[in-house]
This record gives structure tokens, C-alpha cells and sequence, in this order.
């Protein structure tokens, strides 16, 4: 069995409540500053939360961008791109860009939507969210249109945001968007949590949890397959839309002994992608080899909102840790609805 974070040791009965209360006061002070804004790369805001247990995010205010996500061990979970450029307009490469009001090129914006490429603003009075987790390390963003945005996307829409670290280091996303239009008119839009998950090398990767459904591959002009295996496996470029996904996947890392678990709500699809050895913007020429993408969306069947109606959509994702962090085996699957 492997090793955990801390070694194991037996220590006397009043040694041990002194370390208890210890641990107790530790914690008490940490949930008080669970949170904070410091300045980021290039001076951009960002959000650090920071889980009692040792897990933490960090989110900049500049697209709500989460770009990192560790554990209680301080591994970190997503890829950032080696060569992310932190410069607005420019979107940050890596982490989870959120794909609002468009994913990809599946309307007439640029691709992906503009959400990544704005900055947000700290909600401070957010409507009740209800989540599975009690945890109260969490941010509320919000992201309203601006002029700018309503030339070229003419509706108006609040976007709120909950992000949110759970006891165990899961990290949820939670997504309200309204229409807010005032002239009676609906408006229609895609999106997606673009999660850029890190691992150890992707040849290691399957991906469990689609078999029998139908995908749209991206690489053969939007061709409608069935999926025959039981899990996906890499061996180059893959860049599918899955519809009418199973609530739960999960993506197993041999040659780091994790499975990721990916719970979503509301997001029927789910984008699998991979450029492999082809030249992407911002990712560094061996990125591809440490990184894949599965993407809670909704894409195939896109979403309307009449004034004054709300949609939400969450993901939630977790990990399922062996050697060295926990000592725990690798589950073969980590399924079910």
C-alpha cells in the first residue's frame, strides 16, 4: 500500500487532545480567511480560496477563470498552457475558461463566447444557490453585458457564479444565467466548462462512461459515430462532442494513480479534446502530453431563455486519490447517475 501525505505515528492520550485542540484552533482561524483578492500575473485580481483540510483554488476575476486547483497534498489538477498569456482581450489558455454565450464556433462569435475574455465582478448580494456541498469557502462573481458586448451580442443577461471548495477538495461550479432583455425578446446561447484536467502523460488516460453513445467528431466535418468502446484512450488528436451524457464520467490516470469524478446538472454533453502534437496558441509543444479535456456543455440542443427565466448548469469535480497522497487503490470506475 502506498504512502499518505503524513506518515502514521502512535502518540500518548494527552499529547493527542493538545494536538486535537491545536488542529481544532488552527482550523477555526483558517475558515475565517477562507478567502482573499491578491494581484495575479501581470497585476490582474484574483480569488484564493482555501479549503481547512489544504485544498485551494485560485480564480481571476478576469474571465472568472479558475486556473488553479490543488489538492490537499498541493498537487496540482488542471494544466495551465506554458505559454498562457495573461494580457486582456486575450483569454487565458488552460484551467476552466467558461464558454458563454457560444462554444466554439457554434454561432456567429468568435469562438468560445466572450464570457472568458471579460472581467467579472465580485457578487456581493447573490440570490440563495442551492448546492450539494455545505462548504462556505466559496466566491460569487457576476458578469452583466456591456455596451461593447450588446453590439455584438444585442441581449441582455445576468451571469452569476458560484465557485466553491467542498470538505473533501471538490470544486464546484455553478452557473444562474437570466434573460434580462426588456423588450420581450428570448435569446439562445451554448456553453461549456472547458476543464483542462493534468495528468501524467495522456498515452496513461481512458476516459469511462460513454460507451453506446453517439458523438459528433469535429475531425470528420461534425460526422455523427456511435461510441463501441467501454473506455477512450488516446493515441492522437480527439475532438468530439458526446450527447445525451451520463450525469457521472470519470477519467482514470494510470501513471498518476487518480481518477477525476465529474458530476454535472443541466449540461447534457460532454466535449472530449485533445489537439495531440498539432500547434495550439499558448500551449507549450509538450502540453498536450499532460493534459485532456472533458467538458460538461450544452452544445447539440442549444438553450433559450424567455425574459425573466433562469437556466442553470454545474459541474462538480473531485478526485479519487491512491499512492502517495492517500494510499488508497485505483477504482476500475467511478460511474452510476
Amino acid at each position: 500500500m502506498g504512502r499518505s501525505c503524513c506518515s502514521a505515528f502512535v502518540f500518548p492520550r494527552s499529547i493527542m487532545l493538545f494536538m486535537l485542540f491545536t488542529l481544532c484552533l488552527h482550523i477555526h482561524m483558517i475558515e475565517k480567511v477562507h478567502a482573499e483578492v491578491v494581484k495575479g500575473i501581470n497585476g490582474l485580481d484574483k480569488f484564493v480560496l482555501r479549503e481547512a483540510r489544504g485544498s485551494s483554488a485560485e480564480i481571476y476575476l478576469y474571465g472568472a477563470h479558475v486556473t488553479s486547483w490543488k489538492n490537499a497534498c498541493g498537487e496540482e489538477l488542471l494544466l495551465l498552457g506554458s505559454k498562457a498569456i495573461f494580457e486582456p482581450p486575450k483569454p487565458i489558455r488552460g484551467g476552466i475558461p467558461i464558454c458563454f454565450p457560444q462554444f466554439s464556433n457554434h454561432g456567429p462569435l468568435d469562438s468560445h463566447g466572450f464570457a472568458r475574455n471579460r472581467v467579472w465582478s465580485i457578487d456581493s448580494n447573490p440570490p440563495p444557490f442551492p448546492t450539494s456541498s455545505a462548504s462556505k469557502t466559496f466566491v460569487d462573481l457576476i458578469l452583466k453585458p456591456s455596451e461593447d458586448d450588446l453590439k455584438i451580442w444585442p441581449n441582455r443577461f445576468e451571469f452569476r457564479l458560484r465557485i466553491a471548495l467542498g470538505p473533501g477538495g471538490e470544486l464546484t461550479m455553478t452557473s444562474r444565467i437570466r434573460n434580462t432583455n426588456t423588450d420581450g425578446k428570448p435569446f439562445t446561447f451554448t456553453f461549456a466548462y472547458h476543464t483542462y484536467y493534468s495528468v501524467s502523460n495522456i498515452s496513461e488516460v481512458r476516459v469511462e462512461g460513454l460507451k453506446t453513445l453517439n458523438y459528433l467528431d469535429n475531425l470528420q466535418n461534425e460526422t455523427r459515430i456511435t461510441e463501441q468502446r467501454n473506455a477512450i484512450t488516446f493515441q492522437s488528436e480527439v475532438d468530439r462532442i458526446y450527447l445525451s451524457t451520463p450525469t457521472n464520467i470519470s477519467v482514470l490516470d494510470n501513471g498518476k494513480n487518480r481518477t477525476y469524478v465529474i458530476h454535472k446538472d443541466g449540461l447534457p454533453d460532454t466535449v472530449l479534446w485533445n489537439p495531440w502534437a498539432k500547434a495550439v496558441a499558448d500551449l507549450g509543444v509538450d502540453d498536450y502530453k499532460h493534459m485532456v479535456c472533458v467538458e460538461a456543455a450544452a452544445v447539440e440542443k442549444p438553450i433559450t431563455l424567455n425574459p425573466g427565466e433562469d437556466w442553470r448548469g454545474s459541474q462538480e469535480i473531485s478526485t479519487v486519490p491512491s499512492s502517495p497522497c492517500s494510499g488508497l487503490p485505483l477504482p476500475r470506475k467511478v460511474l452510476g447517475n
